[in-house]
């Protein structure tokens, strides 16, 4: 992977992306970080979809791009992880970057270095920095005081890379198929399959997951429904985030399940106890099971609806084992997405970077 493929001209027109100039979607670019949804606008996320799904066509063969060629991204995590760590590593090094990945006990961080002082090191050395942390306002200081591109890989508050991911996972099903001829063109095609789709979110209304398909399932469109119990509402940071980005208020809300789930396109859950909630274990799986997502309550959405969870999945807690293999479940497929949608996060910032 040292010596970057030589391109077809096929996907030279499709996305363009050579490192002596880059194309026009990301000369337009105004942003270098990808810490929240927003941070691509809805103009932008064609494109975005576009290059994802060319990535992900042409995966292992001459035609993939390594517009990372030469580039080191270190990858901090304080978070254990399987989906994410693994889908960066290899995506970084598909690209024909080097990953380099550092427990934050590893480095000076884990001593008491400062966030500031720690990127101003690694941006003398690294071309980027995947970061999966658990206070927000790391990967904002992170992204502040460094020169580098900056990529939120999930902290408390948000998790943008698996939503941007589940996003894809649907337009692929719900775009039209005939167009996949011209990458640019179904790009747009892509997005535009999810605009009036609902989803309903049920569960822990206040995990960084739901609160990371509130603003994506608004940039696209999307009409979001979430079912969970009294008291866990959403934290006041993302509704003074919510609220900056134009999309105060901008979903719904309820403590019926069977509510939420009506007439949804899709259904999806997260783990009752995050990282970091260990010490709630029995009071979060007493409350919210009402809220597991049995083969009944599937059934209350629309009868073509497909079922999601960012996964790990606790069967027999959020959600049975019957609709986690329910073939309308494509769990492993929005898992998969994550290297295909990371890729092409990855090759864009990289670009705009120049």
């Amino acid at each position: 992977m040292g010596v970057a493929a030589p391109w077809t001209e096929r996907t030279r027109a499709k996305i363009s992306l050579v490192r002596a100039g880059a194309p026009a979607y990301t000369r337009a670019l105004q942003m270098k970080h990808f810490l929240k949804e927003t941070d691509f606008s809805r103009d932008e996320l064609p494109a975005l979809f576009a290059l994802a799904r060319e990535l992900k066509r042409t995966r292992g063969t001459p035609e993939a791009p390594t517009p990372l060629a030469g580039q080191t991204w270190a990858m901090i995590f304080s978070k254990s992880s399987t989906r994410t760590r693994v889908s960066f590593e290899v995506g970084i090094h598909e690209l024909g970057g080097n990953p380099l990945f550092l427990n934050r006990n590893d480095i000076q961080l884990g001593r008491g270095e400062t966030i500031a002082d720690t990127e101003r090191v690694l941006s003398r050395f690294v071309h980027g920095l995947v970061v999966r942390t658990f206070d927000h306002s790391e990967v904002q200081q992170l992204a502040d005081v460094g020169d580098i591109p900056v990529i939120n890989a999930l902290t408390d508050l948000l998790h943008p890379c698996q939503i941007f991911a589940d996003l894809f996972t649907l337009a692929e099903r719900w775009g039209p198929a005939a167009r996949r001829s011209d990458a640019a063109s179904g790009g747009g095609d892509l997005v535009g399959s999810l605009r009036g789709r609902k989803i309903a979110f049920v569960g822990d209304r206040g995990c960084n997951v739901a609160n990371s398909w509130i603003l994506g399932a608004n940039l696209c469109g999307m009409k979001i429904s979430l079912a969970g119990p009294p008291g866990f509402d959403a934290a006041p940071e993302f509704d003074a985030l919510l609220a900056r980005e134009g999309f105060a208020g901008a979903y719904e809300f309820t403590t019926d399940p069977y509510e939420a789930v009506r007439d949804a396109d899709v259904v999806y859950t997260d783990v009752w106890v995050s990282m970091g909630k260990e010490e709630e274990t029995a009071e979060r799986i007493r409350v919210m099971t009402p809220f597991a997502v049995t083969p009944q309550l599937f059934a209350a959405a629309k009868p073509d609806a497909y079922f999601m969870h960012c996964l790990p999945a606790h069967a027999g807690e959020e959600v049975t084992q019957e609709v986690l293999d329910n073939p309308r479940s494509i769990i492993f497929d929005e898992a998969e997405n994550r290297l295909h949608m990371q890729k092409a996060i990855l090759a864009t910032l990289a670009a705009a970077k120049g």
